[in-house]
């Protein structure tokens, strides 16, 4: 089992805060809707991660790909820190 970034934690750590469950019952590579993200929280989290990582998603070239697990999100957005 890979071991989750700092990214892929702090992503974890936030969407427990937003569904208000255990970071323990967040798995890094289910999809966001089947935790529990809906349209709203969905919304929640573009904040954060524009907050949190100063990333700016309308010029990252995230795409709704990227948005398919929190793996994939913070595999996404390391790349983005590190152009």
């Amino acid at each position: 089992m890979k071991q989750k970034s700092n990214v892929e934690a702090l992503l974890v750590q936030e969407v427990a805060i937003m569904l208000n469950i255990p970071t323990s019952d967040i798995s890094v590579d289910k999809p966001l809707h089947e935790l529990g993200i809906d349209s709203l929280s969905f919304i929640e989290l573009l904040v954060i991660i524009e907050k949190n990582f100063n990333v700016n998603l309308s010029e990252s070239g995230i795409t709704a790909e990227d948005f398919q697990s929190i793996r994939k999100l913070a595999s996404h957005i390391e790349k983005i820190k590190q152009e």
